[in-house]
């Protein structure tokens, strides 16, 4: 069996990996039009920021190794210009001497990747405008810095290889600037949970111009002017254009295979495409959201090496299935990290899913023992079925795996409200008797049961128009002081039970604390007195961080800037 690989980098080398272990008479031909191939394309921003120093680090197998090991016939600065299925053959360019050649095939596996999208700005095509996709790229930026020594970059879009970028950029001390249409940084997370990745972004040095575009560049004086439309023009040295990608399929469309969202590939569960013994996998491909069942593109390397072995099995004539993807996505922001899993908001709402949330700001370890941090940890689930929609979580040690276990809880399709069952790990420094993922399931499962009902920062300002409510904040009197919502009565938790006649009778309880925790406690204690009683999901520090983006955005003023 002779089988074609287009693509060497995750799901195409992967896949030739795995054919060969799976057969060692295959006759496995590699196409790949860089002059790299396995490379770890994630790592790419922090070798820019010379986080990693080692440019061999960057690529895990090269054609030598690669062929030594799995006997693999690897042909780099390769192109694939046309497949011919007809005949199942494929033409291939030499980028060197230019040569073009036909290749026969079997099998064929298409694993082209996506591209950086460029969309049609003037001044795009200048040499001060970088896109970040290959080893070369890389490279490419690499040497500029060196060379020109920025003092300030911009970065347009606020995605991950947006965010990388700005980081790296940063840490060598260069001014940078972030330019995204959105009114928050990372898709992935809501907009509330983004108030701490904003926060710690503006730390740190990063201005961000958020609900914002380019409109044009124009290059002034060695430099390059970027003009916004809700904006001032920005003067930089340097841009980074990472405003998405886009599928790369002109050869599978050209051989009338079928396409899907955004001219992706469309595969079946065994990484079949229309065309009968080709095959496609990774970012090129459209996939099955997990959690909703409907088509997504979702562009991870995880997804790409899971797709890679699959088409590997089925080429060799097993029968493998891919279930589909759940995002599950973790990036460092400075001294935090920020993970996602499953669906946000904002996507629950898009499939039309009827849902409820959690919010939760428990220590990473045991209280007593030194060193535990927040984190912020935000659960989605539907309402009546209790199925459980996805999960992002903000904060620094031990957020990959809280992440993790719930990443797995809805592979595994368990309740929101199972996530208390669960037996994991403990002890003082790594965690808690009452894990903070178990702590998500007693509150869901507090919900399920009627114990516990809830208000978010979208029901305040109906709330507070309301007469016919009391507002309680229970925290003490001196973080009361430090800053409260106005219109609230403070009564601390401890003293509730001996001032319950300062809370009027008949009225709804809309009750604040500081985390949520003691104004659970307060809930209890009004509930168990006849109040109906509300708990502020979050609580005053999520609130307090939360509306201070919204004032930033609100004031159009960009975040890393004084007003």
């Amino acid at each position: 069996m002779k089988v074609v690989i287009v693509g060497g980098v995750a799901g195409g080398a992967t896949a030739a990996a795995r054919i060969r272990r799976l057969s060692e008479k295959a006759d496995i031909t590699i196409f790949e039009r860089s002059g790299y191939i396995s490379y770890a394309n994630c790592g790419l921003p922090y070798y820019i920021g010379e986080v990693i120093t080692d440019p061999d680090e960057l690529t895990l197998q090269t054609p030598e190794s690669f062929n030594r090991r799995f006997n693999i016939n690897v042909k780099i600065k390769h192109e694939v210009t046309a497949i011919h299925p007809e005949k199942k053959a494929v033409t291939v360019k030499n980028l060197e001497n230019g040569k073009i050649f036909e290749e026969n095939y079997d099998r064929l596996l298409l694993a082209p990747g996506a591209k950086p999208a460029v969309p049609p700005i003037p001044g795009v095509e200048s040499d001060k405008i970088f896109t970040l996709r290959t080893v070369e790229d890389t490279f490419r930026i690499k040497k500029y810095i060196e060379e020109s020594k920025p003092k300030t970059a911009v970065v347009v879009g606020g995605g991950y290889v947006g965010f990388e970028m700005a980081e790296n950029l940063r840490s060598l001390g260069t001014e940078v600037s972030i330019v995204e249409q959105s009114d928050h940084l990372l898709a992935p997370f809501d907009s509330d949970m983004a108030s701490f990745i904003h926060s710690e972004a503006r730390k740190n040095g990063l201005s961000l111009f958020l609900k914002n575009s380019v409109t044009g560049f124009f290059e002034k004086e060695n430099k390059i002017e970027v003009s916004l439309k809700n904006g001032p023009t920005i003067s930089a040295d340097l841009v980074i254009l990472a405003v998405g990608a886009v599928p790369e399929t002109s050869l599978a469309k050209s051989a009338g295979i079928r396409l899907g969202i955004r001219g992706s590939i469309v595969v079946n569960d065994k990484m079949e495409t229309s065309v009968r013994d080709i095959y496609a996998v990774g970012d090129a491909v459209q996939i099955k959201n997990f959690v909703t069942g409907e088509p997504a593109l979702i562009s991870l390397a995880g997804p790409a090496n899971k797709q890679g072995r699959i088409a590997a099995d089925n080429i060799c004539g097993g029968n493998s299935r891919y279930t589909g993807s759940q995002g599950s996505s973790v990036i460092k922001v400075f001294s935090l990290t920020a993970a996602a899993t499953g669906l946000n908001e904002t996507s629950a709402k898009a499939a039309g899913l009827d849902y409820e949330k959690v919010i939760l700001s428990p220590l990473s370890h045991a209280g007593y023992y030194p060193g535990g941090k927040v984190m912020t940890v935000k659960v989605i689930f539907e309402k009546r079925s209790f199925r459980l929609l996805g999960a992002q979580i903000v904060g620094y040690d031990g957020v990959d795996k809280r992440i993790d276990v719930i990443a797995a809880a809805i592979r595994a399709g368990m309740k929101a409200n199972e996530l208390k069952e669960l037996d994991l790990a403990y002890a003082p420094p790594y965690s808690s008797a009452k894990d903070p993922v178990n702590m998500a399931g007693f509150m869901i499962d507090n919900i399920k049961n009627g114990i516990l009902k809830q208000w978010f920062i979208e029901d305040l300002a109906s709330i507070i128009k309301n007469k016919n409510v009391t507002l309680l904040d229970t925290r003490t009197p001196a973080e009361f002081a430090r800053g409260h919502i106005e219109g609230f009565k403070n009564i601390p938790v401890d003293d509730l039970r001996e001032r319950l006649f300062e809370v009027e009778k008949g009225k709804p309880v809309y009750v604040i604390c500081q985390s949520g925790l003691r104004s659970y406690i307060a809930c209890r204690i009004l509930s168990g007195n006849g109040f109906d009683a509300y708990n502020f999901s979050g609580g005053f520090r999520f609130f307090d961080a939360v509306m201070n983006e919204r004032r930033l955005v609100e004031n159009a003023f960009p975040c890393g800037m004084d007003k």
